[in-house]
C-alpha cells in the first residue's frame, strides 16, 4: 500500500535502498550517510515510544525512559490508534 502523500519515486528509491541492506552494521552505515544523529535518535525514539505504548506504559513512565515529549507521545499514540499500523507491523516481526 502507497500513501498518496508520499508517492513519489525519490521516497521510493529510499525505501527500495532500505531494503537493500542486510546487517545492522549496514544499516549503520548508510543512515549515518543519511542522517544526522539527532534524526536518528528520533526515529529511534518514536519506535521505542510505541513499543511502551503497545504494552500499556504511561505517559509518565514513557516521558521518563526515553525523553520524549508529551506531543511526541501523543503523536505516535495517535498513529498507533488511526495510522496505517506501520508501527505495529515493525514491532510484531522484531518478536517484541
Amino acid at each position: 500500500m502507497q500513501l498518496k502523500k508520499l508517492n513519489d519515486k525519490a521516497i521510493d528509491q529510499l525505501f527500495e535502498a532500505i531494503l537493500t541492506l542486510r546487517t545492522v552494521e549496514e544499516c549503520y552505515q548508510f543512515f549515518d550517510d543519511l542522517c544526522t544523529i539527532n534524526e536518528i535518535q528520533s526515529l529511534a525514539q518514536r519506535l521505542e515510544v510505541a513499543r511502551m505504548l503497545r504494552k500499556g506504559s504511561t505517559y509518565n513512565q514513557i516521558e521518563q525512559e526515553t525523553g520524549a515529549s508529551t506531543a511526541t507521545i501523543s503523536r505516535v499514540k495517535r498513529c498507533l490508534i488511526y495510522g496505517n499500523d506501520g508501527y505495529q507491523l515493525a514491532l510484531e516481526r522484531l518478536g517484541r
